[in-house]
């Protein structure tokens, strides 16, 4: 895995800089505990599955939506492989984990894998997960990245929420990977991060949900970002 240095895994770069602690996978710990919580995304999730449904979420880092789905009745299990951003959780049980690794006992009603991980991370081994973890009459529900940000006639930059976003740097190294380097501002504090995405288009989407165990279910906005999938 990166370092504050940066590095690479069979995934493709990652590194992070700027203030504060940088996890693993380059994601600035400072920089997601300044964000307000991702009530839209929570909202999407809580109106997918039946109230007070159990939800395990993958890759929580500092809790943007773990916050809104306890908010709205959801038991939470929040798991990610950062102590730090960890410990801005409140009120979800939590668990330090790669997701890749985790085995819990447990199975849930809802398995939460958002924040386009299923793009940047071993594809196979957190679908696996997923499945590990889904009980038989649950649901999986997952964010890809639909690769508008990519596209040439996407802006370099613009500003949400108060933070000044822009793509500092952006390649193509083979059709469908896309390396890339966003810029994150808040006021005087700069961050980066350095990733690797993958495209993971509609056509892809049956066999790489077939090979992990579950089906597609159905997709939850227009653009096709959000999808369910269920337990074979």
């Amino acid at each position: 895995m990166a370092t504050e240095e940066g590095g690479a895994t069979a995934d493709g770069p990652r590194a992070g800089t700027g203030p504060g602690e940088i996890a693993d996978d380059g994601s600035a710990v400072e920089f997601y505990a300044a964000l307000p919580p991702d009530v839209a995304s929570a909202a999407l999730v809580h109106t997918t599955i039946p109230a007070g449904t159990p939800i395990l979420e993958l890759g929580a880092g500092a809790g943007r939506v773990t916050r809104p789905l306890l908010e709205f009745g959801h038991p939470v299990t929040a798991v990610d492989a950062s102590a730090a951003m960890l410990a801005r959780i409140q009120g979800a049980r939590t668990v330090r984990s790669a997701i890749q690794d985790l085995d819990l006992p447990d199975r849930f009603g809802c398995v939460l894998l958002m924040s386009y991980l299923v793009n940047y991370g071993d594809r196979d081994a957190l679908l696996a997960a997923c499945r590990r973890h889904v009980r038989p009459d649950g649901v999986v529900v997952i964010q890809r990245d639909t690769d508008a940000l990519w596209r040439d006639d996407a802006p370099r930059e613009w500003t949400r929420d108060g933070v000044r976003y822009r793509k500092a740097h952006v390649e193509h190294p083979e059709p469908g990977t896309v390396v890339a380097t966003l810029e994150y501002r808040i006021g005087e504090h700069r961050w980066t991060h350095t990733f690797t995405t993958r495209r993971l288009g509609d056509e892809d989407l049956p066999a790489v949900l077939e090979a992990a165990g579950l089906r597609l279910g159905h997709f939850l906005d227009d653009d096709g970002a959000w999808f369910t999938a269920r337990p074979r």
